[in-house]
């Protein structure tokens, strides 16, 4: 008897599965205009089960990855929709089942998958050395085609890494071309290891530095400055016991201090230094830099965990309200080892998925943008991915300027995470595109919208139909026709 999805909110509505792979041409603008100088590719990817799940029912983080790539082409758009061919991708589709259990516990999985990889490559994609990765922090990334979407295996840069594990978010330095990595739980799931490393643009490790952080937690996003590793610790906790009993990977407990790691980035880990922050949850970075001496850190912030399918160790109930993230900044003093993280406001509205131009990454910026929450919102209350948040509009930040502005979606819609694209190489910082997924949820069915980066209020330069239903996505990156173009052959060894 075949197996059906469960009927909760992971599963239905607007989130249920869609299952399908795709190749559309040709897509119809129904309002303005695409700018001509918009030209490459939008890669994105959502997490999409490809069979109900094994243990009965799932969180939405576990979902298999399905890659989105729309290509712009002098004013004409494309889009594919593949799903990356993981270890455990291909051995449930010879099954014809779900073979591996809850989110990050192999004690759940069927004994036939033993010793594969447990990674679903549905969280971030990044463009480095001419390679396109896709991105989950349990495991080491996967390659895919740029253009094709066709899976080309796990890469692990060539049998360097030596940990288990790889960010989701790594960081290119625009300045020297770096990436800057790590893998927490980088010794096996639920060790408190992390493994930060730094590549040369051929890929090569430059600098590997091993450390143990003050607990074992999720660690989804870090910071990269000029001279410094930025590591946050937020107390959603891990236990090996929880597994092996089959409880969630993660629970949040708000007795634990939370602490931002400051590693020099040919640091070792007798450098490292651990500032207390007050207990909070921050999730994604929205950049870092030094300035006159000191370190500061922009990050959405929220009194507890934003996710409402991991629970509370002591049974308190997740409570929406303390858990809604804003945009602060942390500020410290290197030079004062013992020193508390001092916290300030940066935007009075609640939203995640900061993105800027990453040209401007690592060093002082000006413009950053997120999703956010708009008085439309609660109306559409539970619509999100993780039944938290529902980010009905797009916030653009001029930290100079000290102006916020936004742009909301039309009623009975809601948006995915914004994608910043320069208008050209060498323009001045945030002189571009935003490209956002629109979730139409009355009409289950989403459109792709453009807006002017520096005038969001003005709305959509231009709206790109779908005739299909692009399930809640996480992250995604723009890479330019002239890159695509230039870029080398791939053998993944």
């Amino acid at each position: 008897m075949t197996q059906s999805f469960p009927q909760t909110r992971t599963f239905t509505g607007f989130n249920a599965p869609s299952r399908i792979e795709f190749d559309l041409h040709a897509l119809e603008v129904v309002q303005g205009k695409i700018p001509d100088d918009l030209n490459g590719a939008f890669y994105r990817v959502q997490p999409d089960p490809a069979w109900p799940p094994r243990a009965g029912d799932d969180i939405p983080l576990n979902g298999d990855g399905l890659v989105t790539a729309f290509r712009f082409d002098r004013g004409r758009v494309s889009v594919r929709g593949r799903y990356v061919r993981t270890e455990k991708f291909v051995a449930e589709r010879a099954a014809g089942r779900a073979l591996f259990g809850a989110y990050r516990n192999p004690y759940t999985d069927d004994p036939s998958v033993a010793g594969l990889s447990r990674g679903t490559a549905n969280t971030n994609l990044l463009w480095f050395g001419g390679r396109l990765l896709a991105l989950k922090e349990d495991s080491h990334p996967v390659e895919i085609d740029p253009v094709t979407l066709e899976t080309r295996g796990g890469w692990s840069f060539g049998g360097q890494l030596g940990s288990l594990t790889f960010t989701a978010h790594p960081k290119i330095d625009p300045y020297s071309k770096e990436l800057v990595a790590f893998g927490y739980a980088a010794k096996g799931e639920t060790t408190p290891d992390i493994a930060v490393y730094t590549f040369n643009p051929q890929g090569e490790v430059v600098h590997e530095t091993w450390l143990e952080a003050p607990y074992s937690s999720m660690v989804h996003d870090f910071g990269v400055t000029e001279h410094h590793v930025l590591l946050p610790i937020s107390p959603l906790v891990s236990n090996l016991d929880w597994l092996k009993a089959g409880k969630p990977h993660f629970a949040w407990d708000g007795s634990r201090q939370s602490w931002l790691g400051v590693l020099p980035r040919r640091g070792t880990d007798t450098d490292v230094r651990w500032h207390a922050v007050d207990t909070c949850f921050s999730s994604h970075t929205m950049n870092a830099f030094e300035a006159e001496g000191r370190i500061h850190y922009d990050t959405p912030v929220g009194g507890i965990v934003v996710f409402p399918f991991f629970p509370d160790v002591s049974g308190r109930p997740w409570d929406p309200e303390r858990a809604a993230p804003r945009l602060e900044r942390w500020t410290l003093d290197p030079a004062r080892p013992d020193s508390r993280v001092e916290r300030r406001s940066l935007a009075p509205l609640v939203g995640e998925f900061p993105r800027i131009d990453e040209r401007f990454a690592t060093r002082h910026y000006r413009h950053g943008w997120m999703a956010c929450e708009s008085p439309q919102s609660s109306e559409l209350k539970g619509t999100s991915l993780g039944g938290g948040m529902t980010l009905t509009g797009v916030a653009h930040i001029d930290h100079v300027g000290q102006r916020l502005e936004c742009f909301t979606a039309e009623a009975g819609c809601s948006l995915q995470e914004p994608q910043f694209v320069p208008r050209h190489a060498g323009t001045e910082e945030g002189d571009g595109y935003l490209l956002a997924v629109v979730n139409r949820l009355t009409e289950m069915r989403s459109d792709l919208i453009i807006l002017e980066a520096r005038d969001v209020t003005a709305g959509p330069l231009a709206t790109i139909r779908l005739p299909l239903r692009l399930r809640n996505g996480l992250h995604g990156t723009w890479i330019g026709a002239d890159e695509l173009e230039a870029r080398p052959a791939s053998t993944n060894t």
